[in-house]
């Protein structure tokens, strides 16, 4: 597959998926729209700062530099077709997160990192085997499949938070006792 083809194909799957998640979030915000309005609990855990510097370095930090230096720089399209598309979905991601938290007020934020997240780890995975043969970029597949970890960790942490999320009540005293 030619550079133009694979971008091409690229832009189409990216713009289906954008379409798909926004057009489901627009339904369920509108199933939804007579819920309370939604805010984040406070106070947020005291691992979640150190967990959100981790994934703004290794997610965002590095491959901005790797897409800047290599990318853009050394003139390497190899990288612009594997993270452009990336910091694309990221984009989005973040932007409908932002208005589905702060502008709309609505729980359908909690939804939008479960739809985008396992995309993500998708596109990783395309660029990795896009770059598969490209032993000069054995470095950045390496860095690929660190994205992919980090990504699937930030994903299970995502989950492990609804209960925390949907304020849903917890028993403060448990009658199990584990032996």
């Amino acid at each position: 597959m030619t550079s133009m083809n694979t971008n091409l194909y690229l832009f189409i799957e990216n713009l289906v998926f954008f379409l798909l998640a926004t057009s489901f979030l627009v339904v369920v915000g509108w199933a939804w729209r007579n819920s309370k309005p939604f805010s984040l609990p406070q106070p947020l855990p005291g691992w979640f700062k150190i967990w959100f510097g981790t994934v703004q370095i290794l997610g965002v930090i590095v491959p901005l530099v790797v897409i800047l230096v290599w990318g853009m720089w050394l003139r390497d399209t190899r990288i612009l077709t594997v993270f452009i598309p990336y910091f694309v979905m990221l984009g989005l991601q973040i932007l409908s997160e932002i208005l589905t938290l702060r502008q709309f007020h609505t729980v359908v934020w909690v939804m939008v990192p479960y739809l985008y997240l396992p995309y993500r780890f998708w596109q990783l995975y395309q660029g990795w085997k896009f770059l598969h043969f490209e032993t000069d970029l054995a470095w950045v597949r390496n860095l690929l499949l660190v994205e992919i970890v980090l990504w699937i960790v930030n994903y299970i942490l995502d989950v492990a938070q609804l209960p925390r999320l949907l304020r849903w009540e917890v028993k403060e005293d448990s009658d199990i006792s584990i032996h």
